[in-house]
């Protein structure tokens, strides 16, 4: 048995039927609703000078106002299994507020008016006719360049306006919600219908989706690599043990593309290994660096954001927005000159995942994520006027997860660190088993056959005639001899003496 089992993956076997999404497996129940602690932190970018940077040319002094820390409840809903070996399903969410992590979330902030900047950013495309009529009706609703909400109200929704106009007359797949807020689309299901693969195919595309609302593509961008969907969703990726590529790909609805994850060496985590995963320093970079990037771009390569920068507006209903790393790290230096108070970190601000490399499953990961706005000059509107051409910096978000539930931890530890040291140990030791046992039964078989009542009875009666034999042996022997020697005692010269027969006459 140790023999057939060191010769054939049965380990593997056994791994994969409960890593491959099934209903009842254990990976479908840590799949469905994982149950680990998500968090997502969020850091707003506090204006200090408003009057200063409008009307002295001061570039902005930016105060980092943070955490905000709110705890993301997730399963997964509306699912259901397809005979291609693939599963469709929704996200249901619900961010809760954490005060024991957080500042307070009425504290109060100065920050762009998004909306309006805008607004005036896209209307520049405008007649000038258009625009002066704009203006007036802009000055007339009192409309200002920065707004003073709580921290609460721009991460989940205040009344404004602009958004409400837009929510009831813009066109469906520009319309935005009824409250501006950063993070108001979040809560509840998503209207997002995933399809992924369950690994019954091949572990290669384990994880990875199939299918996004139906499309095999995402919408968003015209041409390949850009509209690739071939990525995970953040819950498994395809196994580094079964693949042997140091790349991975990540998606998320607020990236508004796949992110590369390129693999950076070993690491472990509470005794598990694990495989480190960083973004490409070129992910962000100018076409002419990073030609796959190219698509970005929109119809030429003017529209090129600054190396650093990720165009998102097709995910933002055609606002001016972009998405970089926090701070602006790995970014065009310009970029950090425009504005004061900020300071790129890698380890505060680098996107990293932990990621098991024979099970796919990550045992830590944060994604980190700036949001900016691209604001270009509006002369010819008032209530904006003296808003310079600036990408804004408006927040940062973190989000992720540092620990694994136990059960899932200690699942993972099993079927990892401990499987690949007592399965050598199982296999080698069911071989010695095996001999032991040959062993045994041999002599035990033998002893049955030589020691036996029948056959020592038959070994003694084989003695005994062997000792008759030996003694009469010896008796005919003796009997010989002593013939031997009266023969011995007979004349048997054929030719007597003629002379003894004279004398006798």
């Amino acid at each position: 048995m140790g023999i057939i089992l060191s010769s054939i993956p049965w380990l593997d076997y056994i791994i994969l039927k409960n890593l491959r999404l099934v209903n009842g497996s254990l990976s479908y129940h840590y799949w469905q609703r994982p149950g680990v602690i998500r968090l997502t932190k969020v850091y707003i970018y506090n204006v200090t000078n408003p009057d200063g940077f409008l009307n002295n040319g001061e570039k902005p002094k930016l105060t980092e106002i943070g955490p905000f820390v709110y705890r993301e409840d997730m399963e997964k809903v509306n699912i259901k299994f397809h005979d291609n070996g693939t599963v469709t399903f929704q996200h249901n969410k619900i961010l809760q507020f954490v005060p024991e992590l957080s500042l307070d979330k009425n504290s109060r902030v100065i920050v762009p008016n998004i909306p309006l900047l805008t607004l005036t950013t896209q209307s520049n495309s405008l007649p000038r006719l258009v625009r002066m009529t704009l203006s007036i009706m802009l000055r007339a609703m009192g409309l200002e360049p920065f707004v003073n909400v709580t921290a609460e109200e721009f991460i989940f929704g205040y009344d404004d306006t602009l958004v409400s106009l837009a929510h009831k007359f813009f066109p469906k797949h520009r319309r935005p919600l009824s409250r501006m807020g950063l993070l108001l689309g979040r809560n509840g299901t998503l209207n997002e219908v995933s399809t992924i693969y369950t690994g019954h195919t091949a572990m290669e595309e384990f994880g990875y989706m199939d299918k996004l609302n139906g499309l095999d593509h995402l919408p968003y961008w015209p041409d390949s690599p850009c509209n690739n969907i071939r990525a995970s969703e953040g819950s498994f990726f395809p196994p580094r043990k079964y693949t042997h590529s140091d790349v991975v790909h990540v998606y998320d609805k607020d990236l508004c593309r796949i992110i590369p994850l390129h693999f950076r060496g070993m690491t472990t985590k509470n005794g598990i290994e694990a495989g480190i995963y960083t973004p490409p320093e070129d992910i962000f970079d100018l076409p002419e660096r990073q030609p796959d990037n190219k698509c970005y771009c929109g119809e030429n390569d003017k529209t090129c954001p600054a190396k650093g920068l990720q165009n998102i507006a097709p995910c933002q209903f055609g606002a001016p927005a972009y998405l970089s790393f926090p701070h602006f790290y790995q970014a065009d230096p310009a970029l950090l000159e425009a504005v004061e108070g900020l300071k790129p970190e890698k380890e505060k601000h680098q996107t990293y995942f932990l990621i098991q490399p024979n099970l796919g499953v990550p045992v830590e990961g944060q994604v980190r994520v700036q949001f900016n706005l691209k604001v270009e000059r509006s002369p010819n509107i008032y209530s904006v006027a003296k808003f310079p051409d600036i990408v804004f910096p408006i927040i940062w978000l973190q989000e992720g997860i540092t620990e694994l539930t136990p059960s899932i931890r200690h699942w993972v530890y099993l079927a990892t660190t401990v499987a690949e040291v007592s399965a050598p140990i199982f296999e080698y030791g069911s071989i010695v088993s095996g001999i032991l046992i040959l062993v045994g039964v041999f002599i035990k078989t033998y002893k049955n056959v030589v020691f036996t009542k029948e056959a020592l009875e038959k070994g003694k009666e084989t003695l005994r005639r062997g000792s008759s034999f030996i003694i009469n042996g010896q008796h005919r022997l003796l009997i010989i001899r002593d013939s031997y020697s009266l023969l011995n005692n007979v004349n048997t010269d054929p030719d007597p003496d003629p002379d003894d027969e004279d004398d006798g006459v």
